[in-house]
């Protein structure tokens, strides 16, 4: 559950990447759903609503880009050992890297509408850490699941554990989740998740992607809980431990 003491530096987390192609382009658009046109004057054109599509159908039958971040708890501190394990500050290289992570993500545009994290000290504070550095975090739906923080214990169980409480706390129009928690399962649920052996150090984020007409959906395919396709993106920065 990354509870043993471990070195860190204070370089930039790493974000592992996991793109996954679909057989067929995205059918989505930033416009998909409808544009206003207007007059150079500001106002509004005599035929006001263009709805723009490439597409046949409605938008409830269209597959839509579906992200979910993994991101494991920022560095803890040791120095208190009277305290339960669950009731463990950040340190301050925690404190850094929580900073450094948030603003990375924001450079990649991975910014969550939804976030269930752990509510472990440790987890709560990278968080609000987060939210204090990067307005989007601040405008996500957030729930502390008390079971982030023993599930992660428990071997294979975790992936699971994630897919159940992202379709029960989600809904179909949120399109990025992020999901806080602890080593060894948020390890294990990334490698699940993609078939491949992801490491996630102390506030690193495993960034993966597919499309689904619900989360329901990407739940039940084997294509992106299993199988996703394609090379680990890395950044130049080396991960702290």
């Amino acid at each position: 559950m990354g509870m043993g003491p471990t070195a860190m530096g204070s370089k930039i987390p790493n974000v592992l990447m996991h793109n996954w192609s679909p057989p067929c382009p995205s059918i989505i658009k930033k416009n998909y759903y409808s544009s206003v046109k207007r007059e150079h004057s500001g106002r509004l054109a005599s035929q006001s609503l263009v709805i723009e599509t490439n597409v046949t159908g409605t938008a409830e039958d269209q597959s839509v880009a579906r992200r979910l971040i993994l991101l494991r708890h920022a560095k803890s501190s040791w120095e208190f050992p009277s305290l339960r394990d669950h009731d463990r500050p950040l340190s301050k290289a925690g404190q850094d890297d929580a900073i450094k992570v948030s603003q990375r993500l924001q450079q990649l545009g991975w910014i969550p509408q939804l976030i269930l994290s752990s509510d472990a000290v440790r987890t709560r504070q990278t968080l609000e850490i987060m939210q204090q550095h990067v307005q989007g975090f601040l405008e996500a739906e957030v729930h502390f699941i008390s079971s982030f923080y023993s599930v992660a214990a428990m071997d294979g169980q975790t992936a699971e554990h994630l897919q159940k409480a992202i379709c029960k706390y989600s809904r179909d129009e949120i399109l990025t989740v992020m999901c806080m928690g602890h080593n060894r399962g948020w390890e294990e649920a990334a490698s699940m998740f993609t078939g491949a052996f992801i490491e996630l150090k102390t506030c690193n984020a495993a960034l993966l992607e597919t499309t689904g007409k619900s989360w329901e959906e990407t739940r039940n395919s084997v294509t992106w809980w299993k199988q996703i396709l394609g090379k680990i993106w890395q950044n130049n920065c080396k991960s702290s431990s």
